[in-house]
């Protein structure tokens, strides 16, 4: 893997770290919106937008909805949005699914918590990046995560994979992780890698932390294999294009 360095240590408790990287060109082959398309690209990490309480109350969210389901592999999924949960070796709409049982799961609290977390996180990159919060939108998936080490059953559990996000999902111009828990601690391995040519830069989750990149080939990254120990974050995406927007999870 070559040089290594640490860009967030767990220990840290960082207000803002930001590192400006040059755009790549993958902006260039969509249509661009002016004061949102990415002119200014990086990476930051920041410990003050969530406080590991609200994180808390988030991942008791996430394992309330993946208690439903799971992957039969190493990485289970659950999208408020959509309804797609993972199951076995599938996934099924949670909504459809359970129906009106639901509402005995979550409650109207835990998406107005889920909400007012998007936003603050979206105000986040809209600050660091020098754009309008108003003309980012939140784009699918959105989703939570739950990793540990039990093998890949099929390819939606390979999570290791180098990746670009905007290769991916055409619609990601910003990319955000919230961590729900803490590695070295709840988990081991299970670092995020953003992979450059000359060295990679890791960040260790820690619950509440933040980071947040710009989506093009500039942030090539990947996440370590977890060797142990249970790793939960919830991935909440933003595209400049309105047309790509969704809006926040309902209850019922």
């Amino acid at each position: 893997d070559g040089v290594t360095e640490v860009l967030a240590h767990r220990s840290d408790d960082l207000r803002d770290k930001f590192v400006e990287i040059p755009c790549s060109e993958d902006y260039d082959s969509h249509k661009r919106f002016e004061g949102c398309t990415p002119r200014r690209c990086g990476r930051g990490v920041t410990d003050a937008v969530i406080t590991r309480e609200e994180a808390e109350r988030i991942r008791r969210i996430a394992e309330r909805g993946l208690s439903l389901g799971g992957s039969d592999g190493g990485a289970s999924i659950l999208d408020l949005h959509s309804g797609a949960l993972s199951l076995g070796k599938h996934f099924v709409n949670l909504y459809r699914y359970f129906g009106d049982k639901i509402q005995d799961i979550f409650t109207e609290e835990d998406f107005a918590l889920y909400r007012d977390v998007r936003q603050r996180i979206q105000q986040r990159i809209a600050q660091v990046f020098g754009i309008s919060s108003s003309a980012m939108y939140l784009t699918k998936p959105t989703f939570f995560s739950r990793m540990n080490s039990t093998g890949a059953k099929t390819t939606h559990d390979e999570y290791w994979h180098p990746h670009v996000d905007k290769v991916t999902y055409g619609s990601f111009d910003y990319t955000s992780l919230l961590y729900l828990s803490d590695y070295s601690e709840d988990f081991g391995g299970g670092r995020f890698v953003f992979m450059d040519a000359d060295s990679n830069k890791t960040v260790e989750p820690r619950a509440g932390r933040v980071s947040f990149f710009t989506s093009g080939s500039e942030n090539l990254h990947r996440v370590e294999k977890v060797q142990w120990g249970t790793r939960f974050a919830i991935t909440i995406s933003f595209t400049c294009d309105p047309e790509h927007g969704i809006g926040d999870p309902v209850l019922g």
